[in-house]
């Protein structure tokens, strides 16, 4: 088994976040690398949303996001649920860089094309090496998405279901544990 994309602390985000901001492109990079992390997107279902898929009506940011079976990895659609901070990352992302038409993709490069998901694993490949962050990869965000819901006692089978695994043992392979979490675990008893 290869090994797994390394999860980020809270001190890798406060990193990336403050890289980003001195950065081109900083609005779209900043959604971007939160969508995936604050809805453990893939960055194949991140490089695949559309405004459509993000605004109702309004152009209010949804709640939930649909995320149609052709873009998901298992090929079965599933519901994305839009927490309050992402909700609100959304919106100031969507007013510094508004749609055309709703049909269109909600990133693109800086060749105004949509982000694919192999541009977009580029991308964050490039954007964890400019910061050092070692071991981080397309896949981290998704990785610490799962492993922050575990450790704060969300049931694996709950967690399946939020990231779309169809078996619960998949979801317990992207939790990461460390000797910290086992010293306070112990001292439950």
């Amino acid at each position: 088994m290869s090994k797994q994309a390394k999860s980020l602390t809270s001190v890798d985000v406060k990193r990336v976040l403050e890289f980003i901001a001195l950065k081109k492109h900083s609005a779209r990079n900043r959604a971007m690398f939160l969508v995936a992390l604050y809805a453990g997107l893939r960055v194949g279902e991140v490089a695949s949303l559309r405004y459509m898929d993000v605004l109702g009506v309004d152009d209010e940011i949804r709640d939930e996001i649909r995320l149609d079976a052709s873009i998901t990895k298992g090929n079965v659609a599933r519901t994305v649920f839009v927490n309050t901070k992402l909700r609100k990352e959304l919106a100031n992302y969507i007013k510094a860089v508004p749609y055309k038409h709703l049909a269109d993709k909600l990133f693109y490069t800086q060749k105004n094309e949509g982000f694919t998901a192999n541009t977009l694993t580029q991308f964050f490949y490039y954007l964890f090496g400019s910061i050092g962050i070692a071991g981080a990869s397309s896949h981290s965000m998704r990785r610490t998405f799962i492993t922050t819901l575990a450790n704060k006692g969300v049931s694996v089978r709950l967690l399946a279901s939020l990231v779309g695994h169809k078996n619960i043992s998949t979801t317990q392979f992207y939790i990461d544990v460390n000797d910290d979490q086992k010293r306070s675990a112990v001292e439950l008893v």
